[in-house]
């Protein structure tokens, strides 16, 4: 039913494993290795095309600071953490309520309205764009970073609820008895009991959420324009000229945009691990 875990595998099997598993990480570092080296190359290389060669000179210094102090980067990073922090905070507050009302609670559409819940994480986004568009510009909200978090908000909290409301099933409803046993109001059962609990799953959900925030291209495209309000997944394309990109610059740019999520990941790690283990091993 399940694989056979490596150690157990015959030698050959073991060696040919070892073997590929580096090769499979370069193939899968790849295209971050060229956009870093590239970052650093100046533009006559891709001129030359020198893609993959060392650069003929390292303009590492003056492509950053070209994206730092010549350009709207600093005002892209800055919307897309306006973005995408009221937006993580927004999905995991309410998915928190939503997945107690749904894994607590036994009545009669439980299960239906968690399916509308799930149902929409089906929908193929693309299909969205036109409606989606239409209502933010018939809301005054096209443009602006509340009409992206709202839409985000609206679009992730189906995926949160099902997170925590399977998260919170797992949990050993006694402790709900015991409490609603002692008098406790429901609001402080879920205040005091439930959410003390749900610390793992909260931080899991948190740095997904927000690495999918953070790295949304497709939705900043269509409902923003302009440095006022895109983030910087979007942004990155303003170093794109009339006539020619300028790539060594859009690669620096696209590594000072992975750089925060990649240290949300890394300072949140013990927390995200224990929150996708949490119940794995009894």
């Amino acid at each position: 039913m399940f694989p056979k875990p490596i150690e157990k595998q015959p030698r050959g099997a073991q060696i040919t494993y070892q073997a590929m598993l580096p090769l499979a990480l370069l193939l899968w570092l790849g295209p971050l290795l060229a956009v870093a080296l590239f970052s650093v190359k100046p533009a006559a290389d891709f001129t030359n095309a020198n893609y993959w060669g060392m650069p003929s000179s390292f303009e590492g210094a003056y492509n950053y600071g070209q994206v730092f102090f010549n350009s709207d980067m600093p005002r892209y990073l800055l919307n897309s953490f306006m973005i995408t922090i009221p937006t993580v905070i927004g999905a995991v507050a309410l998915s928190c309520m939503t997945g107690f009302a749904l894994g607590i609670y036994k009545f009669r559409s439980n299960i239906w309205i968690f399916f509308m819940f799930v149902a929409g994480n089906f929908v193929p986004f693309q299909i969205l764009m036109v409606p989606v568009r239409d209502l933010t510009l018939e809301l005054g909200l096209y443009n602006t970073k509340t009409g992206l978090v709202l839409f985000h908000i609206a679009f992730q909290t189906g995926f949160c609820t099902l997170f925590m409301r399977n998260f919170i099933r797992a949990l050993p409803f006694e402790l709900i008895e015991a409490a609603r046993v002692e008098g406790i109001s429901e609001w402080r059962i879920f205040w005091y009991v439930v959410l003390p609990l749900m610390k793992p799953a909260i931080a899991a959900l948190s740095v997904l959420i927000f690495t999918f925030i953070w790295n949304d291209y497709f939705w900043a495209v269509v409902l923003t324009q302009g440095a006022e309000s895109q983030p910087v997944t979007a942004g990155i394309t303003s170093f794109n000229a009339q006539f020619r990109a300028a790539y060594q610059l859009m690669s620096a740019g696209s590594i000072v945009a992975a750089l925060p999520p990649v240290a949300m990941f890394f300072l949140m790690q013990k927390h995200f691990i224990a929150g996708l283990t949490l119940g794995a091993v009894k």
